[in-house]
């Protein structure tokens, strides 16, 4: 072969080569825009009126004005299978919004109270000393008050003619006694023995006490003046009296608190009051006594309200062994109320008050939130017990919730708008193909696209001009 043919024949060679290999890449390019770029179609649910919501249709159709309704996907705006009001979000916006979502859980809720006190006595550990004879204060043995006194000591003496002369009574019903007790008829012995005892009672039922009582038996003589003591241990809180004073049974001689225990008085307002019970812990700090706390228990719920403040009293009991508390004194309470076991809760920013209730968002799916209504309980440490609604394991939005819930709402009311409207029953005709040439329109005519349903609202407006147009040629006539 000569060099010419060997040169051609490369030529064509290498020409086939670049084809075939161009036709095989195309082919490849083919299958993959094919595989990738076919979308799959989707079928619309419906179609509304691009100018009014309120008109749609089952089949594309085309409004007054020629334009063509608007197709509402079942995924998309108008979906009737998912609950009024779900908001769909991309994931991009979830995160750039900053929607934060948290699982509902059980747990033990439980809630301190905090609040102010008042310190008062124990009211079962107070004693107002009143006389049971009249007389007059002879001599005062402790006379100031805030003293400490022990159960026992004498208080002051007291001259009652009424008390000497059961004492004399009783000093000649002894020396009776003891002339007869050795009498040889029996009903005498008695009678003398019982006319001893009543004296004897007489005097202890007037307060008489036991020492001065044995004074007379061993002496049988009547002292001048009685002597009061305390019955309890306590400090005097206050004295009615001073030497020289008259006295009747109305007269309060002494006021003695033992001040050991004391109670302290607190205000529950009525949100709380679900939470306190007797026998919950407590805990004290006053001024007066800088970092000192003490620990008392509630004793006693009172069952009413205060008509000014709405609020409960509540008593709690505290030790005051070493007497550092003083009554009416001030103090900051903490109350350890009564826990709720297997409460059902979530944290109290993914509750969003309606008005009339409260709704959390709830996740569906990535990026689908429904709204649903619950019944809260109570709340405690950021946290809001859900009585209904809810169940554990759920997962909430708790920020970012304002945002969906805006959107839920604009969500709702589109759907409701979107409802078709059914044509009103025995319409008597149909407006889906109306011609009105009547001259009286001056030549309107208004025709409906094919599958077209229109809300009864409208129907009734284009009736009601009809009527008005025609009233008025009358006029016009006239």
């Amino acid at each position: 072969m000569n060099k010419p043919t060997v040169v051609i024949m490369v030529v064509v060679l290498l020409s086939g080569l670049a084809g075939g290999y161009g036709f095989s890449s195309l082919q490849q390019r083919q299958e993959v825009q094919a595989t990738v770029v076919a979308p799959v179609q989707k079928k619309p649910a419906y179609y509304r009126n691009p100018m009014n919501p309120a008109i749609t249709s089952a089949v594309p159709a085309k409004d007054e004005m020629g334009m063509d309704y608007i197709p509402v996907y079942a995924d998309g705006e108008g979906d009737r299978s998912q609950v009024a009001g779900t908001v769909a979000i991309d994931p991009v916006t979830v995160q750039n919004i900053g929607v934060r979502t948290v699982r509902v859980t059980e747990q033990v809720l439980a809630k301190t109270l905090r609040t102010v006190g008042r310190i008062t006595y124990d009211e079962e550990r107070v004693a107002r000393l009143h006389p049971k004879v009249e007389g007059w204060v002879e001599k005062m043995f402790v006379d100031k008050t805030g003293e400490h006194v022990k159960s026992g000591d004498m208080l002051l003496a007291v001259y009652s003619p009424q008390l000497v002369s059961s004492a004399e009574e009783y000093v000649l019903a002894l020396n009776s006694y003891d002339t007869l007790k050795n009498n040889p008829f029996p009903d005498i012995r008695e009678g003398a023995k019982r006319l001893m005892q009543s004296a004897r009672q007489r005097l202890e039922l007037l307060d008489l006490p036991v020492h001065q009582l044995r004074d007379i038996e061993r002496t049988r003589k009547v002292a001048r003046a009685l002597h009061i003591h305390t019955p309890v241990d306590g400090t005097i809180m206050n004295i009615g009296v001073r030497e020289g004073s008259r006295i009747t049974p109305d007269t309060e001689l002494y006021m003695v608190a033992d001040l050991s225990r004391i109670w302290v008085l607190v205000d529950i307002y009525e949100d709380d009051i679900p939470w306190v019970r007797v026998g919950d812990m407590a805990e004290m700090n006053v001024a007066a006594v800088a970092g000192r706390s003490y620990r008392g228990r509630v004793n006693y719920i009172y069952p009413y309200l205060d008509a000014r403040t709405r609020t409960l009293k509540v008593r709690l009991e505290f030790d005051n062994a070493d007497l550092a508390l003083k009554p009416d004194m001030f103090a900051n309470i903490t109350l350890y109320a009564d826990h709720k076991e297997h409460a059902v809760v979530v944290p109290a920013e993914a509750i969003v008050r309606t008005g009339t209730g409260s709704q959390v968002f709830l996740v569906r799916a990535p990026g689908k939130f429904e709204p649903r209504e619950v019944t809260t309980g109570i709340a405690s440490g950021g946290m809001v017990q859900i009585l209904s609604g809810l169940e554990p394991g759920d997962e909430v939005v708790a920020s970012s919730q304002f945002l969906i819930d805006s959107e839920s709402k604009l969500k709702e009311a589109t759907a409701k708008m979107l409802e078709p409207v059914a044509p009103a029953p025995d319409a008597g005709m149909d407006m889906g193909d109306v011609q009105l040439d009547d001259p009286g329109h001056s030549g309107m005519s208004m025709e409906m696209p094919a599958g077209q349903e229109q809300a009864p609202a409208l129907k009734q407006h284009s009736m009601d001009s009809d009527m008005n147009m025609d009233g008025m040629q009358m006029g016009g006539g006239k």
